[in-house]
């Protein structure tokens, strides 16, 4: 097992980390399962229109990929500081440091945010239906929530994973979109 730090993004962080790092290789984290289950004041939405973003939860039998962030020594304090300010400030996530595998085979211990079900921004399942409405009508300081998920798919994509559960979600939210511009709405 490696002893350097790592930080484990399978959200935002995996195409906008926003801190310095020595080196990104996709990675794998077992008993975990990604999904849009915390409410979205700020970044994908608002206190009056929540978005949602991906949280994790979990689940035994789950496997979540992402992207794993080695970071310098020198760094650590600074990228703790960054993420605890960025994740969580108002979100429903705690820091857990949790076993993740890179994909050449090698556990490494990263810093990751599990969702807190006991937090009042906690959404948990809502399902695909309300999840997608939701999406589709949010927005925040950093842009539109579909955006958000958006760039979740294409991140999994470019280091070759899939997460049917986000497809899914993305199909259903591309069909609304269809309807919104048929309609001159957009």
């Amino acid at each position: 097992m490696e002893n350097a730090f790592w930080v484990f993004g399978y959200g935002s962080l995996m195409w906008n980390p926003g801190f310095p790092y020595l080196d990104a290789q996709p990675a794998t984290l077992k008993g975990y399962l990604r999904s849009f289950c915390v409410y979205s004041h700020y970044y994908r939405g608002t206190p009056e229109n929540p978005g949602l973003v991906l949280g994790l939860d979990p689940k035994a039998d789950a496997v979540c990929h992402g992207v794993a962030f080695k970071i310098a020594d020198d760094q650590k304090a600074n990228v703790i500081a960054y993420l605890t300010e960025r994740e969580l400030c108002g979100y429903a996530y705690r820091a857990e440091t949790l076993p993740v595998f890179l994909d050449c085979g090698t556990q490494i211990d990263a810093y990751s945010f599990v969702a807190d079900p006991d937090h009042a921004l906690y959404a948990g399942d809502i399902g695909l239906e309300n999840a997608a409405n939701v999406i589709m009508q949010a927005s925040g300081k950093t842009g539109l929530n579909r955006d958000y998920l958006i760039n979740s798919v294409r991140e999994l994509e470019a280091h070759g994973y899939g997460d049917p559960h986000l497809h899914e979600l993305l199909k259903k939210v591309e069909y609304l979109t269809g309807i919104i511009e048929a309609g001159a709405g957009i």
